[in-house]
Formats: C-alpha cells, sequence, structure tokens
C-alpha cells in the first residue's frame, strides 16, 4: 500500500469533509440565499391584481362592458334596463326626425314614424355583449370606447311606400340646354340638366342600413344620363344664328317711301330652336315677321273686294267690285334664313301684285235672281227639334254663293250652341237616339242638300245618317255636327245663287235663287241587301225606347241636263244604312 493510499484512508467522505487552506486551516462553509424583495413585490401585485379582477368580475356581472357607446352615448357599467333608458332618453328624439335622402345633386326625406322605421333599444343593447374575460382587454376597457351600432326595427309596408315616393323624388329626366332670343335681341342660354335615375334595391339597402346616421343624411348612388343637348351646343347656335341676325335692322323698302322694319328686339318673336342630333337648330317663324311688316307696310297695299248685293224686299243692289295691290310675301321673305344671317346686306325691296277681284262689278250686274233653280220642303219636327231648324235657317236665310264659291253650312253658321240660341235635342248617337244641344238641324241640312242637289250644285261634301230616317229621301239627305261633320256645295255657274229659307208649322223649305241653266232629275234605286236589326238595353233619363227597323242598301243617280234637253252629267250614289236597334229602356 502506498503512502497515498494511505493518505485517502484518513480523509473524511462526503458533502461535509474538511477542507484545508492555506496552512492547513479549515474553512467556513457559505450561507444560503433568501428570495430578493423585488420579488415578494411582483408577487404581492399579482395576487392584488387578481383580488382587483375577481372584485371587478363580480361587480361588472350583469351590466354593459365599460367603454361603450351607441350614438355618442356613454352606456357603459349600467345595467341593460338602465342603459336602454339612457338611450331612449338621449337618441329618442333624433329617431324621429326627418332623414335626408341624397341623390347626385337632388333629395329626398323620408319621415321615419310614417314609414315604419323604430330603433329596437333592446337588440341594441343586447349587442354590446357582457363584460370580457380576458385581463388585459378588461384592464383596456378603461382607457378605450367602443362605438356601437343601432338596430333598426323596420315594417316593410310602410318603408316601402315611402321609397315608392323617394325614388320618384331622386329621379328626373334629362334637360337639354335651352336657347332663345330675348325681348333685348340678346341670346338668352339655359344650362343644360343631367337625368338621373337611382336603383331601387340599392336605395333600400342604403336607408335601412344609414337612416341612423348622427348627421341625418343618407347617400345614394345615382346613375347619371347627360342631356342631348349641352350649353355648349347652345353657345356654338348663338354664334352662328343669334348673333348675325339681331347685329342690325333688317329694313324692307316698300312702295311710297314706306319701310318694314324687324329690329333686333323682334327676333324673339320670330327666331326659335329645336335641338336634332345634339345641336340647336333654327326654325324661322315668317308668318310672324310677315305679321310685323305687314303692319308697317300696310299702307302700301290696297284692299281688293269681289263685287256682292245688297237686299232691300224684292230690289237688288250691286256692292261693286274693286281691285287691289297685294305685298307677295312668298317673294319678299323667299331665303329667309340667308336674309337674317347676312351681316352686309341688311335691306331688300318689298314685291307687289296687282290684285284682280275674281267676281266684277260687270258679272254682277248681269246676275238677277229671279228664277228658283232648286227648292226643296221637308216637314215632321215639332218642340226643341224646331226651335233650332228655325234659328238654323234664320241664319242661313239670304246667302249669297258667287260663282266658283263653296258654301260650308258649319263655316257660314259658325257654333251652335245655348249662346246662339239653340237648345238640346234628338240626334242619333252610337247608332241610337239621343239628345245634344242643336239636335234637329240635320233635317235642315237635308232640306239645304235637296234643294242645292235640284240646282245643279257640285257636291262637295256630304254624309246621310247611319240609319234610315223615314221622312227623308232615301239616298239622298245628310246630317251635319259641329266641328265633325258638315254639308259643303260649290257653285258651278257662272251666276251667283241665293238661298232663302222659310219655316212655318213643322214644315222648312229652302230655296236657291239665282239663273236657271239646268234641269235636274234624281232616280231612286231599289232596296236591296236587308239587315235585322239588334237588341240594346239602354238607361238613363235620355233614353228613347224604338221598335227598330232593317237596314239596307240603296242608290240615287242624278241625271242632269241644259235647258233643251241635253244630258250633261250622270252620276250615282251608293248608299248603306245600319239597322235601327230595338232599344229598350232600363
Amino acid at each position: 500500500m502506498n503512502s497515498q493510499d494511505q493518505t485517502s484512508k484518513g480523509r473524511p467522505h462526503g458533502r461535509h469533509r474538511a477542507q484545508v487552506g492555506d496552512g492547513n486551516r479549515p474553512v467556513k462553509p457559505r450561507k444560503r440565499r433568501g428570495i430578493p424583495w423585488w420579488a415578494w413585490f411582483f408577487i404581492g401585485l399579482i395576487g392584488l391584481g387578481g383580488i382587483l379582477y375577481g372584485v371587478d368580475l363580480a361587480m361588472s356581472e350583469g351590466k354593459v362592458p365599460r367603454g361603450v357607446t351607441v350614438g355618442g352615448v356613454d352606456i357603459s357599467g349600467v345595467d341593460k334596463s338602465q342603459a336602454e333608458q339612457r338611450l331612449r332618453n338621449d337618441l329618442g328624439e333624433r329617431t324621429r326626425q326627418p332623414v335626408t335622402v341624397l341623390a347626385g345633386d337632388m333629395s329626398s326625406t323620408i319621415e321615419p314614424a310614417q314609414s315604419g322605421m323604430q330603433v329596437d333599444w333592446g337588440a341594441t343593447v343586447d349587442q354590446a355583449g357582457q363584460q370580457p374575460l380576458n385581463p388585459i382587454t378588461r384592464i383596456r376597457s378603461f382607457f378605450e370606447t367602443r362605438e356601437v351600432g343601432i338596430i333598426s326595427k323596420i315594417t316593410d309596408e310602410g318603408l316601402n311606400r315611402s321609397l315608392n315616393r323617394v325614388e320618384r323624388e331622386l329621379t328626373r329626366d334629362a334637360e337639354n340646354a335651352k336657347l332663345s332670343v330675348g325681348a333685348d335681341g340678346k341670346a338668352d342660354i339655359k344650362e343644360d340638366k343631367p337625368g338621373q335615375t337611382v336603383d331601387r334595391e340599392l336605395l333600400d339597402t342604403e336607408v335601412r342600413e344609414n337612416w341612423l346616421n348622427t348627421d341625418g343624411r343618407v347617400n345614394v348612388e345615382a346613375t347619371i344620363t347627360p342631356a342631348d343637348a349641352d350649353k355648349d351646343a347652345a353657345e356654338r347656335a348663338a354664334k352662328q344664328y343669334v348673333k348675325p341676325a339681331t347685329a342690325k335692322n333688317l329694313v324692307f323698302h316698300g312702295r311710297d317711301k314706306v319701310d318694314g322694319v324687324i329690329t333686333p328686339q323682334n327676333w324673339h318673336e320670330i327666331l326659335t330652336f329645336k335641338v336634332d342630333g345634339g345641336e340647336f337648330m333654327p326654325e324661322w317663324n315668317t308668318k310672324k315677321a310677315q305679321e310685323i311688316l305687314g303692319e308697317q307696310l300696310s299702307s302700301t297695299e290696297v284692299e281688293y273686294r269681289d263685287a256682292s248685293f245688297e237686299f232691300s224686299g224684292d230690289d237688288v243692289k250691286v256692292v261693286p267690285s274693286k281691285d287691289g295691290v297685294a305685298i307677295k310675301w312668298k317673294e319678299t321673305l323667299g331665303d329667309f334664313q340667308a336674309k337674317a344671317l347676312d351681316k352686309k346686306k341688311r335691306e331688300h325691296k318689298v314685291v307687289y301684285e296687282d290684285k284682280k277681284a275674281e267676281y266684277t262689278t260687270e258679272q254682277a250686274r248681269k246676275a238677277n235672281f229671279d228664277d228658283v233653280v232648286g227648292s226643296f220642303t221637308t216637314s215632321g219636327f215639332s218642340g226643341p227639334s224646331g226651335t233650332n231648324i228655325r234659328r238654323v235657317a234664320e241664319m242661313v236665310n239670304g246667302a249669297i254663293v258667287l260663282p266658283g264659291e263653296t258654301f260650308s253650312l258649319n263655316g257660314h253658321t259658325g257654333p251652335r250652341g245655348t249662346e246662339q240660341g239653340f237648345v238640346e235635342s234628338g240626334i242619333i248617337i252610337d247608332g241610337h237616339a239621343g239628345k245634344a244641344v242643336g239636335g234637329g238641324i240635320s233635317q235642315f241640312a237635308t232640306t239645304l242638300y235637296n234643294a242645292s242637289y235640284f240646282a245643279g250644285m257640285e257636291d262637295v261634301e256630304h254624309t246621310p245618317h247611319s240609319y234610315y230616317i223615314s221622312r227623308y229621301p232615301a239616298g239622298r239627305e245628310a246630317t251635319v255636327f259641329e266641328g265633325a261633320i258638315d254639308l259643303k256645295f260649290k257653285n258651278p255657274f257662272d251666276t251667283p245663287v241665293r238661298i232663302t229659307t222659310h219655316v212655318s208649322g213643322n214644315e222648312v223649305k229652302v230655296e236657291l235663287h239665282g239663273v236657271k241653266q239646268v234641269d235636274v232629275e234624281s232616280i231612286l234605286g231599289e232596296r236591296t241587301n236587308p239587315t235585322s236589326p239588334k237588341k240594346i238595353e239602354l238607361d238613363g233619363d235620355d233614353c228613347s225606347p224604338s221598335s227598330g227597323a232593317p237596314g239596307f242598301t240603296t242608290t240615287d243617280t242624278r241625271v242632269v241636263k241644259d235647258l233643251k234637253g241635253k244630258e250633261l252629267s250622270r252620276e250615282t250614289q251608293r248608299t248603306v244604312y245600319d239597322p235601327q236597334p230595338i232599344v229598350t229602356c232600363k
């Protein structure tokens, strides 16, 4: 065993063996260190935080989380019923205020109460949720706010009614720019306005989602449609047409040193514009130009007149014809646009023509009214019809139809209303009897038609009744209606005729006086193609019952011969009568 082994054997073993230092002195063992103070502090904070978390958790149970606002109103830290009441108090009035809906440059309003739009206060508070469990989030809630949107409760029916109106009020057609000549002779331009529409689904969505915006406004995108003609087009047309036309007076030199002048101030009555292809095109009112010039040039014209007649009993006086001078307006104002736009040539000559009387004094002096050239009589009227027949006979009596002239019954009498002495009487309307003011004068028209027929007058316009009336000759009768159906005939002879009328009892007679030149014969045809009447039922005080009558087709042939018996013409007219309905009154 060596010395090292022996030494080893004499040493203590294990953790607590003695240590030998310098000089062979033993070393003292080290003391164990405790937990630092700061650690204890941190542990204390955690414990305190836990206690505070628990207290906060217990205190906030069932209450609205901290930092929650609705429409800017703080509802944090109170129970839900208190939060709901606070919102009602602070926001209730605002939610009842009108809502402005904006689209493009147009606006409309919605009344929430009338549109079924309310706030669901309970659901609004509920969406705030509970205080979060996350401690960090709970700590942050002391320093942050969270805005919660308002939840609506909307009745579809009420909202749709309002949206229908709003959609109309936010929609418009595009308006073109406007160009006119002002009374001062300068161009007057109005700007164009684009049209717009709104999408109904988008409108519905935006209103539902945003009607509770704090500013009370809902913005909806509009689809814009530009106008066909804009302000630039108006300005181009003003430069091209208005400016040169109104630059100087446009002068027309007439006879006797009399001038007609269109001033710049006159053009607002003459020059107007229409839009064509996005451009403003001029329209020249030459009738108005003629009227303006005609007033100034009237002294240079001499009115002409045809010869006419004055009657005093059986005595006839000729009113002489008179030749005249008239302006030829078509030639004077020809190529009017060129004249109006020519800046250099602003003076023109008036073109005249001699106007000769068509029926001269000499012709009138050769005329006489000694012969009854045509005559016809009808009867069978009474009451209101008789009143109307007498009145229209008075109006026509004494009328002169000059050679080549066309007589119009409606044109001669003018209106036939109560103011003219006419009353309500029977007419045919919609195929059956009715009443109207002036009813019954068709009998006079039939009488006048037949008198002109046998006088050899030229039939210009006549209309038979829709169904046959037995007191008139079949195929040779006429009806009239003011403004719609007229009786016209032309004098084909070189001598005038005078119409005379006479009403006695229930009989009316019409005669045409003049120089007899022809004989006229009427050949009535057979009644063919009968048609059966229909049954109708009417009500009202105007209803007139009728047993009805069949319809049929017939002809009338007029043969015109000269006074020596030579046939000059032969003309056949075909008339189809509807059946007269069988009318029963309720």
